[in-house]
């Protein structure tokens, strides 16, 4: 049911376009954004896992290069999200704006750079840090310095008076919300009682089946009691109802759970895709477990010597199991997918390594890589390099420096 309300029971045929991504947007609700590019950022990944091989420029257009249907915004983490949805976010701003009143804070210490930041942008529209930088003054002194204009900008996007109006390259482009955010949405006012309900409802109807927690995860919701208020208001509206879930439990007790009325049991999930580590799918760790059996954890601030299973590992979905992780690497110059390691989870099955190998050769192909290359690292990583002879690709080995240090298959 989760993977039916997250779009996973069907690829549309064809080449994809525009309409395809804002119909997936439909059922996540937030796309979040991550600067790793060793493989492919975050946010290309789950229209990828969705929707199958497509072109990233269809993406740069639609959500990155201006902000006339997605703007950016702390929707989870930092998120594209729904230009309409602004309104829904003005406790969260307020939120920002009540700390940043604190005498104590950033915001209350730096006026002047707040000042400078505002007037530049009123005079001169969305601009680039670089921009900034470019005009900023000369004088040095306890006001100014460049990380706190940076910061500035930060400070004042979170708090809604700036916003994002698309990006050059992968640099922000930074604005006034007026500048940004067309006046009958910005004018828009919504409580905060109205928008945790809502944000609660999307939660439910992109989750199918979910928890308290899981609820609450999705869009980062702190205040549980509001959360709990606003499942009950959704219960009685008949849009949420009570389930229980074999396996959810804690302490030996059903963990509570509630389904959306649209959500459906597909007859199956005929599908392998690769999650990148920030798929409303295993965002949430707790829930990632608790459904998957998927215990993960991002290594990349984890010392090369003691990563367990790679620097950025994305767990590898078959039918309605997740069943491996992989490790990989675009060597763009070598025009080489780079398998750096490959392990088994729990539930997977034998034949597994047949569907893992042919959604390599497709995002390698996704990518524009003529060739893959797998490591030994893992005790998937034979299995998958077998089969990948079966495809019409060349096949390369290389060696992990883990592999020289000893550390071979789990």
């Amino acid at each position: 049911m989760t993977l039916a309300a997250q779009g996973f029971s069907r690829r549309p045929p064809g080449a994809v376009a525009a309409r395809h991504l804002h119909r997936t947007m439909d059922r996540l609700g937030v796309l979040q954004i991550d600067s790793v590019n060793v493989f492919a950022r975050s946010h290309y990944l789950p229209m990828f896992s969705r929707l199958g091989s497509y072109d990233p420029a269809v993406l740069d257009r639609t959500f990155i290069a201006r902000a006339s249907h997605y703007v950016e915004y702390l929707a989870h983490e930092a998120a594209f999200m729904p230009v309409a949805d602004w309104a829904l976010w003005r406790f969260r701003m307020e939120d920002w704006r009540r700390r940043a009143a604190d005498p104590s804070s950033w915001m209350h210490a730096h006026t002047r750079t707040l000042d400078w930041v505002r007037d530049e942008l009123r005079a001169r529209g969305p601009l680039r840090p670089a921009d900034l930088r470019d005009d900023a003054p000369r004088e040095r002194g306890t006001w100014w310095d460049w990380d706190e204009a940076k910061l500035a900008l930060e400070h004042l996007w979170r708090c809604g008076e700036v916003a994002i109006a698309g990006r050059s390259g992968f640099e922000r482009r930074y604005g006034l919300a007026e500048q940004v955010i067309p006046s009958e949405v910005l004018s828009r006012e919504v409580g905060r009682t109205d928008a945790v309900r809502e944000l609660v409802r999307r939660a439910a109807r992109s989750y199918g089946v979910a928890t308290e927690a899981d609820l609450s995860d999705y869009y980062r919701l702190r205040d549980r009691a509001a959360v709990r208020a606003a499942v009950a208001d959704l219960v009685d509206a008949g849009e949420l109802e009570p389930v229980a879930a074999r396996g959810w439990e804690r302490g030996g007790r059903p963990l509570g759970a509630w389904r959306h009325r649209d959500a459906v049991l597909p007859r199956r999930i005929e599908r392998a895709a690769l999650l990148t580590p920030f798929d409303p799918v295993v965002w949430f760790r707790e829930r990632a477990l608790r459904v998957f059996g998927l215990d993960y954890r991002i290594e990349i601030y984890v010392p090369a010597e003691k990563r367990r299973f790679g620097y950025y590992s994305l767990p590898v979905l078959v039918g309605d199991r997740i069943v491996a992780r992989v490790d990989l690497k675009a060597d763009r110059p070598a025009s080489v997918l780079r398998v750096q390691s490959a392990w088994w989870e729990p539930h997977a099955r034998s034949a597994d390594a047949v569907a893992v190998a042919g959604e390599l050769v497709r995002a390698a192909e996704w990518q524009g890589l003529e060739h893959l290359s797998v490591s030994g690292w893992g005790d998937a990583a034979e299995p998958i390099a077998r089969a990948l002879h079966g495809h019409d690709v060349v096949v390369q080995r290389h060696r992990h420096p883990r592999e020289d240090a000893g550390v071979l298959a789990g």
